[in-house]
């Protein structure tokens, strides 16, 4: 059985365009909000995909 831990699932969301990526973060190490360069399909390029509600 899995245990409960700090890792929580997250959503990143698109600076430029409405797509989603979901992820894992452990939040007791990093406290701060994520921001990532990925790949966007809809605009067909890397942008900046920051960390949602």
């Amino acid at each position: 059985m899995a245990k409960k831990g700090a890792r929580e699932k997250i959503k990143l969301k698109s600076t430029e365009s409405s797509e989603c990526y979901w992820t894992h973060k452990n939040k007791r190490n990093t406290t701060e909000r994520l921001e990532l360069k990925k790949y966007d399909k809809k605009l067909r390029r890397h942008v900046a995909f920051k960390e949602a509600k």
